[in-house]
Parts: C-alpha cells; structure tokens; sequence
C-alpha cells in the first residue's frame, strides 16, 4: 500500500502507524462551449478562491475554507500529511494542455519525491475537459497509477456536477461527492473522502466499486437540491443504507460540456459486490422516475423583469432574478447584456444588478472617480453569444480593488480577489438601476459582491445577479420570491438546442428529450 512500502510474507504491504498520505487538489469546471480557454495563470492568479497553493501552504490557507481539501485537512487527526498543491480555476472554456501538464506535474512528480506514502487524497471537480483529454481527472489518475501501481489507496472528492468516465471508476479507489446545490457541503465533502481513505487503509483491500451512468441529461437549472425533485433525491441517498454498503453519491452531471461521458451517474463503494451493485441500481432507478420533473424551463428576461417589477411593488422583500445562462459559475462569460438590456428598457425601478464581468468599465470608473460621470459600453466584450455592449451613462458611487471577505455559506471566510470593482448608478431617464461590474469572471453567490461596497440588496426592489443557482443560499433568505431568467450566455440550459457532437449515441437530451444521434 505503499510506493516503497516493504511486503510483508503475506504479500500484504506494511501500514505505518500514522498513515502518510500526499494531498493535492486540481479543480476545474469545463464549459466546452465557453470561449474563454483556461490557461495556466487562471490557475496561478485565482479569484473567488484562493490562488495556486503549494507545500506547507496548502496546510495553512485552505483548512478555514469551505473546500473539500478544508475539511479533509481539519479531519486529518492521526495522519502524517504530504501537501503538494492545491489550485482552483473560475469555470470556464476548455483546459490548455501546458496548464493541465503543468500542474499535474507538480502533483505525480510531488508524488515521486514524497517517500514512502500509504495513500493520497485529490481535491478534484469531476468535469474537466483538456484539450487533449475529454477527462482531466481521469488522466491525472491514469498518470499517478502509472506511478504507483494499482493498490495504493486514492481516495478522491468530486463536485456534484461532475462528468465521471470508465477512466476516472477504474483508476479511483473511492470518491465522495457534494450532496447539496449549492454547494454549501464541500467541506464536509472532503471529510467524507477522509473517512472512505481510513477505511480502505484499515480494511487493507480495495473496495468493491458500483456504477450506473443514466441515459439522460439534466439542465443546471433543475439540480438544486434546494428545490424538487432533488431535495427528496438526496435526502433518499442519505437514507439508503446497509450491511456492506460503505458510501453511495451521486452526480447530477455538467451538461454544458461535449464529451462522452456527460450525464448523470451514481457511485457505490463497500465490501460486497452484490450489495452496491443493488444500492446503485436502486438509486438510479430513482433518478429515472423524476426525470419529467427535471425539466425546469427558464423564463424570457423581459417576462422576468416585468414579473419582478409587478411583484416588487407588493413585497416587502426583494424580488430575485438570476441571469443563469450567463453564469460564471458554468463557465459563461459574465458580460452577456441580454438581462441588462431588459431591466433598463422596462425602466427598472430601485434594482441592483451585478456583477458584470467589464475590466475596461472598472477601470474607467477608478480613473474618473467618486461621483464623476461617463459613458460605458457595458458588457459585451467577449463575443457575439451574449449581444452587444450596452450604451449608457453612469455615476460613480461606490469603487473597491476587489479585495474582500466572503460572508455567505458558500464562500464564506474566502477571500476575494476580484481587482478593481465599481458600483455604477444607470442615469438614463426613468430607470433607477445599480450596476457593479469588476474585472475577473466571478459568479454573484455572496451578497458580500454588493455590501463591500457598501450597497444593501435588501434595500432594493429587484437584485438580479450573474448565478444559476449557487445564489440561493445567500439570497434566498433575504428575498421574496426567485425568477430564473432566459437570456443568451455560454451557459445553455435548454439542452436540446446544443450543437453536441460528442455524447454518447441514444442519450436524451434533457429530461425526456430528443435522444443525441451520432
């Protein structure tokens, strides 16, 4: 179990009393669709999470942070820990081959120069694509097998969105998956690898491994587990248990990405075959009975705002609309103007809307200052997919270099990164509209986006914000009622209007749509 572990006469390998285990995490959502390439320095720089981590440093930033390498660390009492690095990408296009080979290298030659080591945990997504590998994680395991062989324990966590392959369940000896959208269990997450590594270790065998992929394609809109039908699925998941069954997940799947191995699936792991091959059979079939409810379409955006704007006048708390196609957090670009447009042609009273991902209208609002005034382009810089800039003139109220502290369930304790930021107020005539926009893709998941600059979302009628669904935990308390919005972005969530070219022949596309020819 142990890279230069010596075997005792049994053939077994020899467990030390504290087991050694390296730990390293790589995470990255891929949107294939997204037309920002991911590079290396997207890795270095960071953003929402913290930046590129190596060695001790893995040990000291990330056990306060909501991360899976958080709580496996806070979880790690009795274990000689290895840290390697630790790097986290804000979603977007697809992987550079040099960042991929960069950074897996760090952690297979991280690996080589360790010593003796009894295991290793990897803080991963579950839906990279590389330029030169539709699985990401599945390569980097196929590397570090080839490294240290077939036994040695690695125990992995995974994003709820992960895309999970043939390659990833063969070379993996374990995985635990988030269990809630949004993702205010990561930490938790990576306790639950933990605990499946001290098993494995413990038991001095290899888990039995179950996987179901379904046929089906779920759209990002319709997976929060805050909402039906994926509330009771996973509160079923946590409540099937048995004899043998050591860890049963499941992943809702990242649609936005054309690989092969898109969808949904379900992991079991214990010590009897027979058992998990039940459990995941079990829960898929589950899965397979709401697939009719996981067909959650999305609202046009004049409709939404003009929703929002009739609701507003009666509520006493705010009306949430959320740009989800245009989500940074699925690797849209965050500039789209579709949502935009609509709130200041239905001349939008007391809203709040951001954050617009426009470093050029940051950093003019910086030069003019507090309280000058100027025409902005807005948005619409990254291409054609989320429509033109948006002409307007705006004051300068509020302006911050985008450092900050996180305060939501999500992120909270992280600190952002962001460089310059500006809340700009919309003067065209009869529209009273807020506009922050900064100058790193980052999705609104925190209502820290708008109090560090000292705007109050409650104070407003409508706050709209660049999320699918990760906002909810922070604004849904606050809020009267959400409105998801369909307006263009990088993020589609009507699935069968995706020029796919690389799934699986006969899986729909959405909940009970056409199936994908090849």
């Amino acid at each position: 179990m142990s890279i230069e572990a010596s075997l005792s006469p049994s053939g077994g390998a020899t467990l030390s009393a504290r087991p050694r285990i390296a730990v390293a995490g790589f995470q990255h959502e891929t949107n294939t669709f997204a037309p920002i390439p991911t590079t290396f320095e997207t890795f270095e720089r960071g953003g929402a999470w913290p930046a590129l981590q190596r060695g001790q440093a893995v040990l000291d930033t990330l056990p306060a942070i909501n991360m899976p390498m958080g709580g496996f660390l806070k979880a790690a009492e009795g274990l000689d820990l290895v840290p390697l690095v630790w790097c986290f990408a804000e979603p977007g296009g697809t992987v550079r081959d040099e960042a991929f080979d960069t950074i897996s290298a760090m952690i297979v030659d991280g690996v080589a120069g360790a010593g003796a080591i009894d295991g290793i945990y990897l803080d991963l997504h579950g839906a990279m694509t590389v330029e030169s590998y539709p699985d990401g994680e599945g390569e980097l395991l196929r590397r570090l097998r080839a490294l240290v062989g077939p036994d040695l324990p690695i125990a992995t966590s995974l994003d709820l969105h992960a895309n999970m392959s043939a390659l990833f369940v063969e070379h993996a000896s374990s995985t635990a998956i988030y269990r809630t959208y949004p993702h205010i269990d990561m930490a938790a997450t990576g306790a639950r690898a933990g605990r499946l590594l001290r098993l494995e270790l413990a038991r001095g065998a290899p888990f039995a491994k179950a996987w179901r992929p379904l046929d089906f394609l779920v759209p990002i809109q319709a997976q929060s587990t805050r909402r039906e039908p994926g509330a009771t699925l996973y509160r079923t998941l946590a409540a099937l248990n048995s004899e043998g069954l050591d860890s049963l997940d499941f992943a809702f799947g990242f649609p936005p990405a054309d690989v092969h191995h898109c969808g949904p699936a379900v992991f079991a792991y214990g010590s009897a075959q027979a058992v998990v091959d039940e459990a995941a059979a079990q829960f898929a079939t589950e899965v397979t009975a709401c697939e009719s409810a996981l067909a959650q379409p999305l609202i046009a955006a004049q409709d939404a705002v003009a929703q929002a704007m009739a609701r507003a006048g009666q509520a006493s708390r705010p009306i949430l609309i959320a740009d989800a196609q245009d989500n940074p957090g699925a690797g849209a670009t965050g500039d789209t103007t579709g949502l935009l447009r609509a709130l200041i042609d239905a001349k939008v009273q007391r809203a709040l809307f951001g954050m617009v991902y426009d470093p050029q209208a940051a950093k003019a609002a910086h030069g003019i200052g507090l309280g000058g005034s100027f025409e902005a382009d807005i948005g619409g810089h990254c291409g054609p997919i989320g429509g033109p800039p948006v002409r307007a003139r705006v004051e300068v109220i509020a302006l911050s270099d985008g450092r900050f502290t996180f305060t939501g369930p999500m992120y909270g304790n992280a600190t952002a990164n962001l460089g310059p930021v500006a809340a700009l107020q919309v003067l065209d005539a009869g529209c009273d509209l807020t506009l922050t926009v900064g100058s790193t893709r980052t999705q609104n998941a925190d209502l820290a986006h708008f109090t560090h600059l000292g705007l109050d979302p409650t104070a407003f009628g409508v706050v709209a914000v660049k999320s699918a669904i990760h906002f909810l935990a922070a604004y849904e308390p606050i809020a009267d009622s959400v409105i998801l919005a369909h307006a263009p972005g990088a993020n589609p969530c009507q699935l069968d209007t995706i020029p796919y070219r690389n799934l699986r022949a006969g899986v729909r596309l959405g909940p009970d749509g056409p199936a994908f020819e090849e």
